[in-house]
């Protein structure tokens, strides 16, 4: 069996750092916006918006990393769980566990509106040189 996801998005706030009572341990949590592959009836391109839980080590440098409109890479498991709110209400929870965040861009590099629509930075020029191409 495989549970496997792999995102690529922005965050939409600040990571949250958190330690856990009993033992320390750091969690962070974030939500990534991820565009989907292709646009409503206006044209627009919609977004789905993930929240992401990440561990130890990972998660402290993610909060030191990242912020809000940074592009990252996630990759992870899918996790659903539930919980009893303060009404009684049982509460599904669906939500990525990373086991990897690859920073995609340097924190405090953008604003929001300095991104193009496929979510790349206006103006940015990418120079590969012939070596780097792996084919």
């Amino acid at each position: 069996m495989l549970n496997k996801v792999i995102l690529i998005g922005h965050l939409t706030k600040d990571p949250e750092l958190r330690y856990t009572p009993a033992s320390g341990v750091a969690v962070a949590n974030f939500t990534l916006a991820v565009n989907r592959p292709f646009t409503n009836q206006q044209g627009e391109r919609e977004a789905d918006f993930i929240p992401v839980v990440v561990w130890r080590k990972q998660a402290e440098n993610c909060a030191n990393y990242l912020n809000k409109g940074s592009q990252a890479a996630v990759e992870g498991r899918l996790q659903v769980r539930t919980y009893e709110d303060r009404e009684g209400q049982r509460r599904w929870i669906t939500e990525v566990v990373a086991d990897n965040v690859q920073f995609l861009s340097k924190k405090g590099d953008q604003s929001p509106g300095d991104k193009d629509s496929y979510g790349g930075l206006k103006g940015d020029e990418v120079n590969v040189a012939e070596d780097d191409v792996p084919f």
